[in-house]
């Protein structure tokens, strides 16, 4: 039985394209995730960074990898139901927390996200995972799009760096180069979104975002979760985030006193 927020067309629609929109996911988790956010801008994290250059308008933090420290993080983690959720769209039995990420750009931020696939930065495996980008404020102008379909792309985007726009890998026939979706005429998937909506994308996914031009804050929240087949993988070059000190070897599953199960049928 399908948690109530999804029908079988979300599942569906996520199987085929891998992206959905699930209306108010955490709706009634606003309050902790914004006063979650404040924590972590007031105290940011080790892996936190400021996205803009000397004379860009604006504000583009963001910041992972803080659950175990903010407690607002945890309590939404461990009580709303996207565990669950993920679960449903990823046909998995058990559903693991890979990480939290906080994305903050403030009013007149006209940078915009660069379009990336999130799996090559990871050291994960697996066709069963899920992010949820869900915003804290009203969105129209400054949203998340994604690339329908990409996920299935017979080869991944090679992973870059925001600031540098330098890759993470030496050259290699086994990632293609970033594409540009709009001059390429791809399906981009695009919503007007209320606080507490989430957009469900897989980790393989081509999304970026529109800067934050309008006169409001858009602050956004994103779990990264994956489920029955996720295993460790190498990489050519570093993984974002690192988690240092890991231990796993390939064919790994990921070790669950770091990345803990969330849910379980």
């Amino acid at each position: 039985m399908t948690h109530p927020l999804l029908s079988q067309e979300h599942i569906d629609t996520y199987q085929r394209d891998g992206v959905v929109l699930i209306k108010g996911l955490f709706s009634d988790h606003i309050a902790a995730i914004r006063d979650g956010i404040d924590r972590n801008m007031a105290i940011p994290g080790p892996y936190a960074a400021e996205n803009l250059k000397a004379g860009e308008g604006g504000r583009f933090f963001d910041d992972y990898c803080n659950w175990t420290r903010i407690p607002e993080f945890e309590q939404v983690i461990r009580t709303s139901p996207a565990s669950e959720v993920a679960a449903d769209l990823m046909q998995s039995r058990r559903v693991q927390l890979f990480h939290d990420h906080v994305l903050v750009k403030e009013p007149g931020t006209s940078k915009p996200t660069p379009w990336h696939q999130d799996g090559p930065y990871y050291f994960v495996q697996g066709a069963q995972n899920v992010s949820f980008w869900s915003p804290m404020d009203k969105v129209t102008q400054a949203s998340l799009r994604c690339v329908a379909g990409s996920h299935l792309w017979q080869k991944p985007v090679v992973p870059t760096r925001w600031m540098s726009q330098t890759n993470f890998f030496p050259e290699d026939d086994a990632y293609m180069p970033v594409p540009d979706p709009d001059a390429e005429g791809m399906d981009i998937r695009e919503w007007d979104m209320e606080p507490g909506d989430a957009v469900a994308f897989s980790f393989g996914i081509l999304h970026g975002a529109r800067g934050n031009q309008t006169t409001r804050r858009r602050r956004a929240f994103s779990l990264r979760l994956v489920g029955d087949d996720a295993r460790y993988v190498t990489r050519p070059g570093p993984t974002s985030p690192p988690f240092p000190g890991h231990g796993m070897q390939a064919g790994d599953r990921l070790r669950d006193d770091w990345f803990p199960f969330v849910f379980e049928r």
